[in-house]
């Protein structure tokens, strides 16, 4: 008896080990004044702690070591499975931040750092398509035992999400969700778009200095937080734009030059919902509805009032209530 106390008791130990290690990480941080430092760790202590939701490394099959870290569930569940799909502001964390609580609650969610983005996801691949990024997380997925989910990508996310839409099929990806993503645009509007900047565009999107995050902070949301004092975004910059950024530069040059991959654009025979801002400053409400458009009468066009391209953070309680009605009800 005393033995299977003293093993249940190690064993409890062991499972508070890593949050206990979260806290005094927590603590060092807020001391010397880390605060986005500070705020990651807080978010995998609540994914983890509230949410149980936990990281995962797949190691994909292959010769050009690709590895790619998922968050999800710790527990299997009857809940329908829903795959995430973040862009360039973030990593899968801090993208989907205001969103997981919410969709965790009726969806067993998969929230991958796609490759390149965060300290996990990488590849020694030359690889830099969005067809490659779809093809990971596709077999990401099947590593994870799910051969049949449903997918929301925003911004980039949205043209991988487009793309293993199109090449998995409707019986493997029934039901899509395109949030503010330039899909419809042709590789030369993309191009005119960024010709436009008055930057080069990997300095506005992957920004270096505090201005310069300060700015893309702006651009992205209608409502910006008033107050953006420069060691708060140097810290955010340390964290998520430094690690990995000639590959993410890579990344947005491909997408830049080739789109989605597919030319023309297929149609997708998915039931599509499309999430817009109204006073998205990146990718124009036009965008939205030649999407709409293109996919005809399997797709709907939802416009949140108020918000700007980062939607998922400023439009979140109504991002959250569309996904669920859209993928529940339907």
């Amino acid at each position: 008896m005393k033995q299977r106390h003293a093993t249940a008791t190690a064993s409890a130990l062991f499972t508070l080990l890593p949050l206990s290690l979260l806290l005094f990480r927590l603590l060092a941080l807020l001391v010397r004044l880390r605060l986005a430092a500070f705020r990651d760790a807080a978010l995998s202590l609540h994914f983890l702690a509230r949410l149980r939701i936990r990281p995962v490394h797949l190691r994909l099959p292959g010769t050009d070591a690709t590895t790619v870290r998922v968050w999800c569930p710790a527990a299997p569940s009857t809940k329908p499975p829903l795959l995430l799909l973040h862009g360039f502001g973030g990593d899968s964390k801090w993208t989907w931040a205001r969103n997981l609580p919410a969709l965790s609650r009726h969806f067993h969610v998969y929230a991958p750092d796609l490759l390149f983005f965060g300290a996990h996801s990488r590849s020694a691949s030359p690889l830099r398509t969005v067809e490659f990024q779809a093809r990971c997380a596709v077999e990401a997925m099947r590593l994870l035992g799910v051969d049949r989910y449903d997918v929301v990508g925003i911004s980039y996310g949205g043209f991988v999400a487009y793309r293993l839409a199109a090449v998995e099929g409707r019986d493997r990806v029934p039901r899509v969700v395109v949030m503010t993503s330039g899909v419809a645009a042709t590789p030369w509007e993309m191009r005119e778009m960024a010709a436009r900047e008055e930057r080069a565009v990997e300095e506005s999107l992957l920004p270096e200095t505090a201005d310069g995050l300060r700015r893309l902070v702006r651009r992205s949301m209608h409502r910006p937080p008033p107050w953006m004092p420069d060691f708060v975004l140097d810290d955010f910059i340390k964290l998520m734009c430094v690690d990995q950024r000639k590959e993410r530069a890579e990344l947005l040059h491909e997408l830049l030059k080739n789109g989605a991959g597919i030319d023309p654009l297929p149609v997708l025979t998915q039931k599509t919902l499309i999430l817009w801002g109204d006073k998205d400053q990146v990718f124009p409400l036009d965008l939205g509805h030649r999407l709409q458009r293109h996919l005809g009468d399997v797709s709907r066009l939802e416009i949140i009032k108020d918000a700007g391209h980062a939607l998922q953070l400023e439009g979140a309680d109504q991002v959250n209530r569309f996904i669920k009605s859209f993928l529940l009800d339907s």
